[in-house]
């Protein structure tokens, strides 16, 4: 494998001033004195995003009559593809997002492939799993909420025998503070300052009980006109996601969105927890049911996401509101998030008396089962849905 790191000053010179594969090759092949063969080697370009003539000269690999096997990688791509100065390789390039870790992919990390693959099957079946082994899979949930599913922060967890005593969390606030520097090597101080204003917010956003995106959260008697950008630019870097209100649950339910009224969520729950401060033992104890319940939102919502799914809700003035809908199989089906075993709430009731979906989802603290046309999905097994 050629590996090819764009941070390392000069490399960029490796595509000027042509982007010819075979003249690139050459440059690479002087530079690191070693003849490359490309019908046996897999070139790896790294923080790709910092070198534009890369991005461009992918056109030109995928083009060349020599089969290359090139492999890209680098972080904020959504925001930097939408602000190159060179053309981008429309139709010559594979999108691959990488999200954090799900639950299910935890659980393999920590070695639990058994319960993993009892999940799914219980899943199918809307058979309970014994409670012993129920309590298991949400304190192992509770675990995840805590630390979230950056790769670096759950190899660290791992290597740290799975203790969450001794597992020293800066290294979720080191990825914290670097997503934060990148705010600024990316966006401009003066854009900057807005985005981390925005990022920011999102603890007091979520912890309060209406969590549609709030302005003034962010800065008193703003507004949207002044930081639709910086809302626009995290959401482009997957460090925010973005729910939108459903004015009329029918498919296509992107038709039915409404722009002005939307929630918005962290990519990972380990960076709310740090970025809200939030104790472990208060979750694994579960002391505070404020935190309880944006955590657990959150987590759904980035769940969902991995999967590829687009978020929506809807809401009925105040008399109810669904945290999630999801076109699925069987068609437009409400999800219902709650935190606990408590799942007393009329919303679900007066959305399915007004639409008769094919089935609801309430995702909880409860066993698997299917009653009254309700699936109950504990909150370990999200990942199942679809």
């Amino acid at each position: 494998m050629a590996y090819i790191r764009y941070e390392t000053p000069g490399y960029e010179q490796f595509f000027r001033p042509s982007r010819n594969p075979e003249e690139i090759i050459a440059r690479m092949e002087l530079f690191f004195n070693q003849k490359i063969d490309v019908e046996k080697t897999v070139f790896f370009f790294d923080e790709i995003q910092d070198c534009e003539e890369a991005i461009a000269s992918l056109k030109y690999f995928a083009e060349a009559e020599t089969s290359y096997r090139i492999l890209t990688a680098g972080s904020l791509l959504g925001v930097k593809i939408n602000r190159l100065c060179t053309s981008f390789p429309v139709g010559k390039v594979q999108m691959e997002y990488l999200y954090p870790m799900d639950f299910e992919e935890f659980l393999w990390a920590l070695g639990e492939q058994m319960l993993a693959d009892e999940i799914r099957k219980c899943y199918t079946t809307d058979r309970p799993l014994l409670d012993i082994i129920h309590q298991k899979a949400l304190t192992l949930y509770r675990t995840y909420l805590c630390i979230g599913g950056m790769p670096a922060v759950v190899a660290k967890f791992v290597k740290h025998d799975k203790d969450l005593i001794a597992f020293d969390k800066q290294i979720v606030s080191d990825i914290l503070t670097g997503y934060l520097a990148d705010m600024t090597k990316y966006a401009g101080n003066i854009n900057a300052v807005k985005i981390h204003q925005v990022y920011r917010s999102m603890p007091a956003q979520l912890a309060k009980a209406n969590t549609k995106f709030m302005y003034k959260l962010v800065e008193e008697s703003s507004n949207r006109e002044k930081f639709q950008t910086a809302i626009e630019w995290l959401q482009q870097a997957n460090m925010l996601l973005s729910c939108s209100k459903i004015e009329l649950p029918q498919s296509p339910l992107m038709a039915y969105r409404s722009d002005n009224m939307f929630k918005l969520y962290l990519s990972d729950t380990g960076l709310l927890v740090s970025l809200a401060q939030i104790k472990y033992g208060e979750i694994m104890q579960q002391q505070t049911m404020m935190y309880s319940g944006f955590l657990t939102e959150n987590y759904v919502a980035q769940t969902f996401v991995a999967q590829g799914k687009d978020l929506y809700y809807w809401t009925s003035g105040n008399m109810a509101e669904i945290d999630f809908l999801l076109n699925l199989s069987h068609g437009i089906i409400p999800v219902e998030v709650k935190a606990s075993e408590n799942v007393r709430s009329r919303s679900l009731q007066v959305y399915v008396e007004k639409y008769h979906p094919n089935y609801a989802i309430r995702v909880s603290a409860r066993n698997f089962g299917f009653e009254q046309g309700i699936k109950s999905v504990p909150l370990y097994a999200v990942h199942c849905i679809n």
